[in-house]
């Protein structure tokens, strides 16, 4: 399920191409890899994607200038704002690449990423990671039924952002319980 595409290892490439000329092995860039990588799993394993005809060539584009965005320009920033523009261009990505995609799932997305991000100022990086995979995966999943999606993606991003600092394993398996 979870194989490596050829778009992950033209991925792989790109990022260390990057990391050979710019010199930078630190973990600043984890947060743009992740959500780069999990844009290009949503969009292929969704099933309001439709591939475009230069797929590949746009792909490759908009991976090298996130990248490029995140290294060069925003490396002085903090993680949060790394976090947001990773993910803001990982949502870019996947509505790129669909093209029959309403607008109700654009709005669920980026209120439950809103959401997952306010809610977890104060907690530690790792549920604002989780929350925020979470939900845009379930929201991505279960936008077949566009009315209760989004009040899904809101209360799972609520209920994640609070839970995860207290009960990390117990909100982990709920949330794949109810992704299941």
């Amino acid at each position: 399920m979870l194989g490596f595409s050829s778009e992950f290892i033209l991925f792989l490439r790109v990022r260390m191409r990057l990391y050979l000329r710019n010199g930078q092995f630190g973990h600043n860039n984890l947060a743009v890899d992740l959500s780069i990588y999990l844009s290009i799993y949503l969009s292929e394993n969704t099933p309001l994607s439709k591939p475009l005809s230069p797929r590949k060539l746009v792909l490759v584009f908009f991976i090298y200038l996130s990248l490029s965005l995140s290294t060069l320009f925003f490396s002085y920033l903090s993680h949060f704002f790394i976090i947001y523009l990773s993910i803001y261009l990982s949502i870019y990505l996947v509505l790129f690449r669909s093209i029959t995609v309403f607008f109700i799932i654009y709005l669920s997305i980026y209120l439950s990423i809103y959401l997952s991000i306010y809610l977890s100022q104060f907690f530690h990086y790792l549920s604002i990671y989780l929350s925020i995979y979470l939900s845009i995966y379930l929201s991505i999943c279960l936008s077949v039924y566009l009315f209760i999606s989004i009040y899904l993606s809101i209360y799972l991003s609520i209920y994640l952002s609070v839970c995860l600092s207290v009960h990390i394993y117990l909100s982990i398996y709920l949330s794949i319980y109810l992704s299941i």
